[in-house]
C-alpha cells in the first residue's frame, strides 16, 4: 500500500465532546491532549465560503437557527459556536477553513477533512472544498485527507484537487460501497466501528486501501480494533486515550 501520513489516533471534530466541536478551542484542546490528528466537517456559505460545521442547521451548535448554508459567511461569522456547549466558551466563533488550515499548518498537524455539503451541493461543496486546499495546503507538509458519506462530494473534490487522498466513509455496507471506493480512487474507507471486522480490514487492505474506524470512545473496542490492524480510530475520548499509544487501553 501506499504510504499512510495520519497517525492512528485522530481526535474527533477537534476535541470529542470536551470542547464545542468543529472551532478552534476545541482543536486547541485536543493538541494540549497530545493529538496531532484531527476530524472536522466543513461546508459552504451562501456566497461559497467554507467553514467548520457538523449539521447542516444552525440549531444545535450556534445561537441562530435555520440552514446554515443560506446565510453569507459575514453574519455566520458572527454567531456563537461555543455557548451551547457551556458558559466557559461562549462567544466562540465557528471557523472559516482558511483559519483551520492556518492552525493545522503552523503546528504540522494532520487534517481529516470531511466534506459535509448542505443537501443539494454535494459536488459543488467538493468541488469548491478541493479548489480551497489546493491553495491552502500549496507547498505544505501537514498531512490532509478529503472524507465524505457522498461519493458526490468526493467526485468533486477530485475533480479541483485530484492528488489530496479521498477517503469513503460509510456508515453501512450498502451494495455497491466497495466498487464506488474503488472507482474514485480513495486511498481509504472510513467505516462505523461496529461494521469493523477481520474479513473487511483484509478485503480493504487486499485492495491497498486503508482501513479507519469511527467513533471509538471504548478501550475495549480499541484494543479489538488494533489488534485487527486498522490504520486509523478517530475518537471523542482525547481525555482517556494517549495518541502515542497503540498497545493495550485499560
Amino acid at each position: 500500500m501506499e504510504p499512510w501520513p495520519l497517525p492512528l489516533w485522530i481526535a474527533h471534530r477537534g476535541a470529542g465532546r470536551r470542547a464545542p466541536e468543529n472551532t478552534l478551542a476545541a482543536f486547541r484542546l485536543g493538541a494540549a491532549h497530545g493529538y496531532r490528528a484531527f476530524e472536522c466537517d466543513v461546508k459552504l456559505s451562501q456566497d461559497g465560503v467554507p467553514f467548520l460545521l457538523h449539521d447542516s442547521t444552525l440549531d444545535r451548535t450556534t445561537n441562530a437557527r435555520g440552514v446554515a448554508g443560506e446565510r453569507p459567511w459575514a453574519e455566520l461569522s458572527r454567531l456563537d459556536a461555543g455557548g451551547w456547549h457551556s458558559r466557559v466558551y461562549a462567544g466562540e466563533p465557528m471557523p472559516s477553513l482558511d483559519a483551520i488550515a492556518r492552525y493545522v499548518q503552523r503546528n504540522d498537524f494532520a487534517l481529516n477533512l470531511e466534506i459535509k455539503p448542505t443537501p443539494g451541493t454535494e459536488h459543488e461543496t467538493g468541488l469548491a472544498v478541493g479548489q480551497a486546499c489546493q491553495r491552502l495546503w500549496q507547498g505544505a507538509s501537514a498531512p490532509l485527507l478529503f472524507s465524505s458519506f457522498r461519493p458526490e462530494a468526493l467526485v468533486g473534490a477530485r475533480e479541483s484537487a485530484p492528488a489530496i487522498p479521498r477517503a469513503l466513509l460509510v456508515d453501512t455496507l450498502w451494495p455497491g460501497w466497495f466498487d464506488i471506493a474503488r472507482s474514485l480512487d480513495c486511498a481509504a474507507v472510513v467505516t462505523n466501528y461496529k461494521l469493523m471486522d477481520a474479513a473487511l480490514v483484509a478485503q480493504l487492505h487486499g485492495a491497498g486501501l486503508r482501513a479507519l474506524c469511527y467513533t471509538v470512545n471504548d478501550p475495549s473496542v480499541a484494543n479489538q480494533l488494533v489488534d485487527l490492524g486498522v490504520d486509523g480510530l478517530i475518537t471523542d475520548a482525547v481525555d482517556r486515550f494517549s495518541p502515542g499509544c497503540s498497545g493495550v487501553f485499560d
